[in-house]
């Protein structure tokens, strides 16, 4: 299992290597699809209720 760390470490190096050779908006593909997939794990891991966010 990665610690906070180590997956900080990686995504930092996945929107650098896609930064520098993708350009601006590779970076911002990136950056828009790891949140999105970080979202989607962390509902799934239970983490994140989104259900009980929407009734507010």
């Amino acid at each position: 299992m990665m610690n906070a760390a180590t997956t900080g470490l990686a995504a930092g190096m996945a929107l650098g290597f896609a930064g520098y050779f993708g350009g601006f908006w590779a970076f911002l593909l990136v950056l828009v699809l790891g949140a999105v997939g970080l979202t989607i794990g962390l509902v799934v891991q239970g983490d994140l209720d989104l259900h009980r966010r929407r009734q507010r």
